[in-house]
Parts: structure tokens; C-alpha cells; sequence
């Protein structure tokens, strides 16, 4: 559904395509080499590459600082603030948003709010899980009261629900569409739902469900293809 926040971020049209930037592994990192300014240059150029070909936003995230922990240090922060203002001064007609592996949501917020990014992709906001990290607890409390002691009330929070490479056996009474309302319920500003690992196709079944359950937006967040696009158009708002 379209609210008033979306419509906001994203105009009215009916389906919303978010390009995703993954950027080369962070200073600090395992996997780190070269320095920033390639980091940089790959970022604005793939912003660059999405722009040209249509796509409505764009998002930054922190793929490759494999292996990731929860609550990185301020280096990853900071540098993913550094990204994404370059990022939004390149392209300032697009939307921006943030996504700091793993669940650093309030990282992601402060960062987003110091380049001029415009949302959020939070992890863990309702219900605890176990990811690769090991647990990750639910933050909506902690993370919609730190959005307000910044001022920062504008960016949007965009939540993950049953989220990808994670188990869920301690919610498994818990099902997707009962998710969905607790997120609703503590004021998340969209859905995103994946399949269980990057790549992998959500299942229409449950987007059709929450789809149908819920007035928020609903983002498919993994494994859209030409081919598959088709049939995730009924039962999504907006797609990653």
C-alpha cells in the first residue's frame, strides 16, 4: 500500500525499483585493499549505470565486509556516510537508502542522516532471530526512539521480517503474517521480505499474504529476474 511516507520517497507510481550498491570491502575489514577511493568511484559509477537505466532509487550497503559482526565500529560508519553523501550529491533526483550489515541499524540511521539519505533498511526490528552473527534481538523500541533524539524523523525505516541467512525456530509459532503486524504495529515504514539467502526468490505465497494483511508497503528484498519480475507485480509495492 502506498502511505503517505512512501509516496513521499518515492512519488505515486504503482512499482518502485531500488538499485542496490554493494561496496567493496571497508577499511578495517578482512577483505579490504586498494584504499577508499576505489570504493568510491565503483559506488558512483554503479549510481551512475542505474540512473541512466531508470531505476527510481538507490541504496548503499556494506556486502562485502564479510565476516560480518553486529555493530561494526565507527570506521564502517563513517565511511559508509562518506559513500552515501557522495552518492546523493551525484544524484540528488533519487532517492537514497542505507542498509549497515549486520542489523546496525542505528549506524545505518546516524549515517543517513549525516549524507542527507532518505531511508533505512533495518534488520532485527521485531522478534529475535539467529543469524550468522549469532542472535540478533528486535530493535524497534531502541532504534524509533534514537531516530527521535536526532531529529531524524524523515528517514524512513524500511524493516526486513523473517529475514534471510537466518533461523528462525524460536518465532516458528510466530508466522509471517503475525510478523508483519508486530512490525506494523511498532511503526516500521515498509516490509521487505526475501528468500532464505541472497539471491534467492521470496515466496509469493507469503508476499500475497502479507500483501493482502498489512497497509504498509510491501518490498520484495531477493532474487528478482526478468523472468520472475512478472509474477511479484500483484503482491509488491516496491522491489530491491
Amino acid at each position: 500500500m502506498l502511505t503517505p511516507t512512501f509516496a513521499r520517497l518515492f512519488g505515486n507510481r504503482p512499482k518502485t525499483v531500488v538499485g542496490m550498491i554493494h561496496v567493496r570491502a571497508l577499511p578495517g575489514t578482512p577483505n579490504h585493499a586498494g584504499g577508499f577511493a576505489p570504493i568510491l568511484d565503483q559506488a558512483l559509477e554503479e549510481a551512475e549505470i542505474y540512473r541512466s537505466c531508470g531505476i527510481h532509487a538507490l541504496m548503499v550497503e556494506n556486502m562485502h565486509d564479510v565476516p560480518y559482526v553486529q555493530r561494526p565500529g565507527p570506521e564502517i560508519a563513517a565511511a559508509m556516510a562518506v559513500l552515501a553523501r557522495e552518492v546523493k550529491c551525484a544524484q540528488p533526483q533519487l532517492p537514497l537508502g542505507i542498509q549497515i550489515l549486520a542489523g546496525a541499524n542505528r549506524e545505518a540511521l546516524g549515517a543517513a542522516l549525516a549524507a542527507g539519505a532518505d531511508f533505512i533498511r533495518a534488520e532485527g526490528f521485531v522478534f529475535g532471530h539467529v543469524a550468522d552473527e549469532g542472535y540478533m534481538d528486535s530493535c524497534a523500541g531502541d532504534l524509533l526512539r534514537y531516530r527521535r533524539v536526532l531529529g531524524a524523523e524523515s528517514i524512513a525505516v524500511f524493516t526486513d521480517i523473517k529475514k534471510k541467512h537466518s533461523a528462525h525456530a524460536v518465532t516458528a509459532d510466530v508466522d509471517i503474517v503475525q510478523t508483519a503486524h508486530a512490525a506494523e504495529f511498532f511503526l516500521s515504514d515498509g516490509l521487505i521480505l526475501t528468500g532464505a539467502a541472497t539471491g534467492e526468490a521470496a515466496s509469493t505465497a507469503e508476499l500475497r499474504a502479507v500483501y493482502a494483511a498489512t497497509k504498509l508497503p510491501v518490498f520484495v528484498g531477493s532474487g528478482i529476474t526478468a523472468e520472475n519480475a512478472k509474477d511479484y507485480l500483484p503482491v509488491a509495492d516496491a522491489f530491491i
